[in-house]
């Protein structure tokens, strides 16, 4: 629960922003366009420093990089709530993105290390029903406090959620020590960093500039960097590499990895276009479009655990296959039943089951990534995975923002009126995450199973309990 809080702060402050965009333009008397880059950057920080990030904790111990992470996001916390200007905003939200990036990775090397593969579902069940909760209750959390005491607690919440998971992290949290020396592939960082700032800049950057040619120039420069990194990192998979080829030998590891990804960009495809209907067309409030989304967090929150804690038992193939087939059913519902003058209340039975999608797809999801994944190469492995899940999220939103911006923009040309505009436009872009989820699901046929078999067989390392630990030390 202590790694749950932190990583909670993380997945909440990449979706509560959007809802108050509109009162931090009047409060701080910022551009559409500074005010974006509150989200966005953000996101890049997080997305460029999550392989550095874990492998660091393989240095210097996961717990010492999660509380480094909590103290840093919980001092920027303080300094975005405190801003006076766009500038100081934005500089302070980059920051939370550095805390963010130390944190996340170490939150599942420690399940990893600590939890037997046998029980890992379990843990990640409560672990997934966290990033569930953090990602769809963010507009709900958001309107609340927006609508409530303003848009600056939406930053200064964090700070008594910061402060309780750092004293809980050195009551509870096991200080794991690497049993020999580790060095860091400083090469390997500079090149991962450059290479991940150009392609997560020019995603998020693209639609706004026209895709240019400075954007595409970035993209290309991006592409080469990570062609250079891969060649890098062949030449050092004997000397402790940024990222070990051996992770990819676990099919589990790669099918997940990819699914993570995939996931990301259908969880923004869903809520972005979706807040902008309940806001625009329905007109609802900032509150009241949250809570239209309520019911979805929290039949994750609930199914969450139960379904970490079956995939232990039967493995998670065929929980992620019915998880994502019902995300895309949720999807598709919503999709339809919008319309100009849809009662609120007629989305609940689709946000339903789009939470109880969400519910069977994280937590196995995340156990069959890690699950034989030995504890040494934890850090790395927790990184990748993440990364492609911020690399998702960046890829989501830029597609799925230029979809709207274009068909939007084509559908007014045609003379039709906003609502029926943005309607049709909500038809469009809707395809896209379905799309993905369904091409996920099919994924998952290739997931082996059953998982109590694999655990058996492939992970000696961590058969009780605190394994994981004794085998690093």
């Amino acid at each position: 629960m202590t790694l749950s809080l932190g990583f909670f702060m993380t997945l909440l402050d990449l979706t509560i922003v959007n809802i108050a965009i509109p009162e931090m333009i009047d409060g701080l008397g910022a551009s559409l366009d500074q005010t974006l880059w509150v989200v966005s950057g953000y996101a890049l920080v997080l997305a460029v420093l999550l392989i550095t990030a874990g492998r660091l904790g393989d240095l210097f111990g996961p717990r010492n990089l999660f509380a480094a992470g909590v103290v840093v996001f919980t001092l920027a916390s303080v300094a975005c709530g405190m801003a006076r200007d766009p500038a100081q905003l934005i500089a302070a939200r980059a920051v939370q993105g550095l805390g963010a990036a130390l944190l996340v990775p170490q939150t599942t090397t420690l399940i990893v290390s600590v939890f037997p593969a046998a029980r890992r579902g379990t843990a990640m069940g409560v672990w997934g029903m966290v990033a569930g909760l953090a990602t769809l209750s963010g507009p709900t959390v958001g309107g609340v406090l927006v609508s409530t005491v303003g848009w600056r607690w939406i930053f200064l919440v964090n700070v008594p959620v910061g402060l309780a998971a750092l004293v809980l992290t050195f009551l509870v949290v096991p200080d794991l020590r690497p049993g020999r020396r580790h060095r860091l592939d400083v090469v390997g960082v500079l090149i991962a960093t450059a290479a991940l700032f150009c392609l997560a800049f020019g995603l998020q950057e693209g639609e706004r500039y026209h895709w240019g040619p400075g954007i595409l120039t970035l993209l290309t420069c991006g592409l080469a960097l990570v062609a250079g990194f891969l060649l890098h990192q062949r030449g050092r998979q004997d000397r402790e590499p940024l990222v070990p080829f051996a992770l990819f030998r676990d099919r589990g590891f790669t099918l997940m990895t990819v699914l993570v990804a995939l996931v990301s960009v259908a969880m923004i495809g869903l809520v972005l276009p979706f807040n902008l209907y309940l806001q625009t067309v329905l007109h609802l409030s900032a509150i009241k479009a949250g809570a239209v989304l309520a019911p979805s967090s929290l039949v994750s929150m609930t199914v969450g655990p139960f379904a970490g804690r079956l995939s232990d038992r039967i493995g998670g193939k065929y929980l992620l296959m019915a998880g994502l087939t019902l995300y895309a059913a949720g999807m598709t519902a919503i999709t339809l039943i919008a319309g100009a003058a849809t009662p609120w209340y007629a989305f609940v039975p689709a946000t339903v089951v789009t939470g109880l999608g969400v519910g069977c797809v994280v937590a196995p999801m995340s156990a069959e990534a890690m699950r034989n994944v030995p504890p040494r190469l934890a850090g790395a492995a927790s990184g990748v995975n993440n990364t492609f899940r911020q690399i998702g999220s960046v890829v989501g939103a830029a597609t799925v923002g230029a979809l709207l911006q274009g068909r939007l923009a084509a559908e007014l040309a045609s003379g039709r009126t906003y609502e029926d505009a943005f309607l049709a436009t909500l038809h469009v872009t809707t395809v896209l995450p379905v799309a993905v989820v369904l091409a996920g699901a099919l994924a998952c046929l290739l997931v082996r199973t059953p998982a109590r078999t694999r655990s058996a067989g492939r992970v000696p390392t961590a058969a009780t309990p605190g394994a994981g630990a004794a085998a690093e030390k």
